[in-house]
């Protein structure tokens, strides 16, 4: 049994060998060019299909230009595009392409096949006892506060 005191840890390092295992799988499926920080963008830009730069980099915690330059990148490897603003002509708005998409998509059934193979190994019921301890520990970590995912720089 690990020491009290690791748990914080133990989530850590979970989520890293479900990030791992998942980039394994990308590569192989032709998504090779995707790294762990580019499923935050992902992930933002899946609720927020019309976001700014300035929008995407206050959530990811970065500055403009930095956010920037990761938009940059994803619209060189064909994940993202740039297109007007709806509501304000100054802008331009984020949004993903198909291809970024169906990265999304696959990351999606990745993370449902772990989730598989875990009420395989511990039982359907501990696995959804587990989503809502955490969601519980989470919740109350983080004083009810929404914490958005993005990554630690």
């Amino acid at each position: 049994m690990p020491p009290s005191g690791d748990l914080p840890a133990l989530l850590a390092v979970s989520f890293r060998a479900v990030m791992d295992r998942v980039h394994t799988h990308l590569a192989a499926e032709g998504f090779g060019d995707v790294r762990p920080a580019h499923g935050f963008v992902f992930q933002y830009l899946s609720f927020h299909p019309h976001a700014t730069a300035v929008e995407l980099g206050e959530h990811l915690g970065i500055t403009k230009q930095a956010a920037v330059q990761l938009i940059d990148e994803l619209d060189r490897r064909g994940y993202v595009e740039r297109h007007p603003h709806p509501t304000d002509r100054r802008s331009r708005a984020i949004g993903l392409t198909a291809r970024g998409r169906a990265c999304i998509e696959r990351v999606v059934a990745h993370w449902q096949d772990i989730e598989r193979r875990w009420a395989e190994l511990i039982g359907e019921e501990r696995v959804q006892r587990l989503r809502g301890d955490l969601a519980t520990l989470t919740d109350d970590t983080a004083g009810g506060r929404p914490v958005p995912l993005r990554p630690l720089w």
